[in-house]
């Protein structure tokens, strides 16, 4: 979410591993053009692109039809290929592993405004079309039945943003997956501390003395020296503590978030944190059909969990679970869900009921 995972990346988050492995069997990136796109807004693209990973081998049963997909869903300021970080991928899909490359066909896509897809960045800059989350899953779902023929889903699994949209996936096509896991999310309509730490970011871009209404040629530079408090929310206070210990140490990581910040394009900020305007899954819990695993952190801020939403959400869909993961010296607040190691045996035990 926001610039969370582009500051991790930068150096927030400790020990991750820093390269990823070779290619994974079957793995492959393409494009999927859905042509004259029209928005929720009613704003028209004449091409939307829509690049997408995949890795693994389609098995198809008897009738031809996909069986083995799964649909892995990335965070905000993420792409299809954070799935690939070694603190995910060796985790999860190697040899054993519950979603073992040799098992499953496995689709990452990058959402609208994100990695190799259509973005403002592109060159429409602020006349490019105002994306919300349901334009981010509809055009998604396209790519999945359309570009690539499935016609049903083993499991639908997101984090971060890619867990708010698990819940949203669930509600507004029931029957396309078996199973869903939506992970470091809350399934409540986007408000209190949440909202206002994006709106913070938000203001920060259009009040840029730089900005120009997103018309800028050069990048804006003043809101970036704000964009770090986002990591102050989502990192576990003891590993922050850990990695700044010193008032120098944390100058040192305080100016490489703004380093980190700087690399990316306000206008493509600004629309994937303004996207999650219409997130509100509420209305759609009672129309899930799938199995549903949720999992959350007990130290991630930005889903704290004395806020008690989630319960109430499970108890309003057969069958559902809700994990939350206790605070330890493996978590990291919102960035675990980064790390599979601390999540999948939930998710293993849960694909075996699932079996």
């Amino acid at each position: 979410m926001l610039l969370w995972t582009a500051l991790l990346v930068a150096g927030l988050a400790v020990a991750l591993p820093a390269a990823a492995r070779g290619a994974w069997p079957g793995q492959r990136e393409a494009d999927f053009v859905l042509r004259n796109y029209i928005f929720e807004s009613g704003e028209t693209l004449p091409e939307l692109k829509l690049h997408y990973t995949v890795i693994g081998t389609p098995h198809r049963n008897a009738a031809g039809e996909i069986d083995n997909a799964v649909l892995l869903l990335h965070g905000t300021s993420g792409t299809g290929k954070n799935w690939l970080l070694p603190s995910l991928a060796d985790e999860l899909f190697g040899a054993g592993q519950p979603l073992d490359a040799s098992r499953y066909y496995i689709v990452m896509p990058d959402g609208i405004g994100r990695g190799g897809s259509s973005k403002p960045s592109d060159g429409l800059r602020a006349k490019f079309p105002h994306y919300r989350y349901r334009d981010i899953i509809a055009s998604e779902y396209r790519l999945v039945t359309e570009g690539l023929g499935i016609k049903h889903l083993r499991l639908v699994l997101g984090s971060s943003m890619g867990g708010m949209h698990c819940w949203m996936w669930g509600g507004m096509y029931p029957g396309l997956m078996d199973a869903l896991v939506p992970i470091a999310s809350q399934p409540v309509e986007i408000s209190g501390r949440n909202w206002i730490s994006r709106r913070i970011a938000i203001e920060a871009i259009r009040n840029d003395p730089d900005w120009n209404e997103g018309n800028y040629t050069a990048k804006p530079t003043h809101y970036i020296r704000t964009a770090p408090f986002s990591g102050l929310m989502t990192e576990n206070v003891a590993r922050l503590q850990e990695m700044a210990g010193t008032r120098e140490a944390a100058d040192a990581l305080y100016k490489k978030m703004v380093a980190a910040a700087a690399q990316g394009d306000a206008n493509d900020q600004l629309y994937a944190t303004e996207a999650v305007i219409d997130y509100n899954p509420a209305p759609l819990l009672d129309k899930i059909t799938a199995r549903l695993l949720a999992i959350n952190f007990a130290d991630d801020e930005v889903n704290p969990p004395e806020l008690g939403v989630v319960e109430p959400a499970i108890a309003k869909i057969k069958g559902a679970k809700f994990v939350l993961v206790p605070a330890s010296a493996e978590t990291h607040g919102h960035f675990t869900h980064l790390r599979a190691a601390v999540w999948k045996p939930y998710l293993a035990a849960f694909l075996k009921e699932l079996d």
